[in-house]
């Protein structure tokens, strides 16, 4: 009996024990229902950071204050006030309510409501939480959605944290109030959108508009349907590449062509130029070498500048065309940047795509104004340009002549080099014009006397003169007889002079056989001398014996 009762009294007390955890269960399970339920609760008590919320239940829900607090730290509501707010959890039997929680959760309830099943949308939404299903994301107007890591697209999880992304909405579940989207699901629509638009775009090989998202230093990026395709900056223009900051804006709408499409890199190349016609085909038979045209300077270098035609066709312009003056420095002194001038045509190929244009060529030229203002014999003004080491160049009214070292004094030690430099202005005579050649030689030293002019003041012809022996050669021996003054003794005027014994630095004595002061030249004769000599002994012979004769009529006169 004892036994019996014993088991009566563990029954009961096992049967209490099951009804005590069913009620506890239930009560959890009531808790878990209640859980994110979005309720109005009534406003019935505000502490210092504590907002107590009457939401139906035993005790009152806890609100923390900073939930419902200003900009300006006043709190939004007051006791008595209906406030949305879902339970976010309990604490201690009391549960924890939250207003932003209930304002989301009404954003989503409205967007669920307005959703319609057949409209697909693409949205921008940033990665806000993540948990170990996926990832909570928002859009601008702070609606949460739910993206399952499956979804995700992402090895890394981390790396979404904090990014904006684009995402499309998979299922809506309209009882739990969630919405689910895909990541993945956006990037294959994507994959499959342009694998269509770049097929169709290569294949058809048709021009299409497209609008200018970025422009860099190598090109533009150009969106064609959707699709991002590059126009490198050679496929620009047909003149070669160029600057596209110069010539477009983002935003501007652009007609262009698929040329090629790299499918393990997904990169599409388009072209402006392929767009448009061919502007070397439209000149072909119309520009011929030696036509003049118009047109603009569009860039300079030192080494020349490329002018433009006006119809996307750039031509070059060498430093050696530019102008007749052969020291040219650099184009910009000549020219300017977008300054339209008149050149000549030199070369054309257009299957090349080469165009060579001359400015100088349309230009007077200077050695033919030249020729109308100067002749041979006239004394001028001019700047030296370049000094070498056989002489100096000299500017004259746009024409250089050749002042040589021996045209530039009467002293054979003096060079150029050591008489002038650049920018120094000289005057010299024009000794010869070679038109053919287009050559000037100019004189210095033409412009005063000679030395041997001078010589030849003081000095003619039959003169006896001792000189210096400078140079002995197989035709004869030359005699310095002063400083700068040079005479010839010829190898049969030498008389009975041994040759052999003529040494350099010897004294000579001769006589002057003849000055030509013209062409500044001495001749001596040893041989002459010699008969001078003889012919002055005679005559003093001769003043001797009629000296004599005299004296002798005279004694006999007496």
């Amino acid at each position: 009996m004892v036994n019996e009762a014993n088991e009566t009294v563990q029954s009961h007390s096992a049967n209490e024990q099951e009804e005590m955890d069913f009620a506890t269960m239930l009560e959890e399970s009531f808790k878990d229902t209640e859980k994110d339920a979005l309720i109005n609760g009534v406003v019935v008590e505000i502490k210092d950071d504590v907002i107590l919320v009457d939401v139906g239940k035993k005790s009152e829900g806890r609100l923390y204050a900073s939930e419902v607090t200003d900009a300006d730290g006043n709190i939004t509501c007051k006791v008595g006030d209906t406030i949305a707010v879902v339970i976010s959890g309990f604490r201690n039997e009391r549960p924890i309510v939250s207003h932003k929680k209930a304002i989301k959760k009404e954003k989503v309830k409205n967007f669920i409501a307005s959703f319609k099943e057949d409209e697909e949308k693409i949205l921008d939404v940033k990665v806000v939480n993540k948990n170990r299903g996926g990832f909570i994301v928002e859009n601008e107007e702070g609606i949460e959605f739910f993206l399952p890591r499956s979804q995700a697209a992402v090895k890394d999880m981390n790396s979404l944290m904090g990014k904006t992304i684009k995402v499309k909405i998979i299922k809506i579940d309209a009882q739990n109030e969630s919405i689910i989207v895909s990541r993945k699901k956006f990037l294959d629509d994507e994959r499959k959108k342009r694998k269509e638009i770049v097929q169709e775009l290569i294949e058809k090989d048709e021009i299409v508009e497209g609008v200018i998202k970025k422009i860099t230093t190598y090109g533009m990026f150009v969106d064609v349907g959707g699709v991002d395709g590059l126009v490198h900056y050679s496929e620009i223009s047909y003149k070669g590449p160029v600057n596209p900051n110069s010539l477009y804006s983002e935003g501007e709408v652009v007609p262009v062509k698929a040329i090629k499409y790299d499918k393990e890199k997904r990169h599409l190349s388009l072209s402006i130029k392929a767009a448009m016609p061919d502007p070397w085909d439209e000149i072909k038979g119309e520009l011929e070498t030696g036509d003049t045209i118009s047109v603009t300077v569009s860039n300079i270098e030192p080494y020349g500048a490329f002018v433009d035609l006006g119809n996307d066709i750039e031509g070059f312009l060498h430093i050696s065309e530019v102008s007749w003056d052969k020291n040219i420095k650099h184009p910009k002194d000549y020219i300017k940047e977008n300054e339209e001038i008149d050149v000549e045509v030199i070369e054309i190929d257009a299957n090349e795509r080469r165009l060579r244009v001359s400015l100088k060529n349309v230009l007077p030229k200077p050695f033919d104004e030249f020729l109308k203002k100067y002749n041979t014999g006239d004394v001028v003004t001019g700047k030296v340009t370049t000094v070498t080491n056989f002489g100096a160049f000299v500017r004259i009214d746009g024409v250089e002549g050749l002042l040589h070292n021996e045209d530039a004094s009467w002293d054979r030690n003096n060079k150029c080099k050591d008489m002038f430099k650049s920018d120094d202005e000289i005057e010299v005579k024009i000794v010869k014009i070679d038109d053919i050649n287009e050559k000037i030689s100019l004189s210095k030293k033409a412009l005063e006397d000679s030395p041997i002019q001078k010589y030849a003041k003081t000095h003619s012809n039959g003169d006896i003169v001792k000189g210096t022996i400078r140079d002995v050669k197989d035709f004869g021996v030359f005699v310095e007889l002063e400083n700068g003054v040079d005479a010839l003794i010829r190898k049969e005027d030498l008389g009975q002079l041994n040759e052999d014994e003529l040494k350099v630095g010897a004294e000579i004595e001769a006589a002057i056989a003849f000055i030509d002061d013209k062409k500044n030249r001495i001749r001596l004769s040893v041989r002459s001398l010699s008969k001078l000599k003889e012919r002055e002994a005679l005559k003093e012979i001769n003043k001797e014996d009629k000296m004599t004769l005299g004296d002798i009529l005279k004694d006999q006169l007496k």
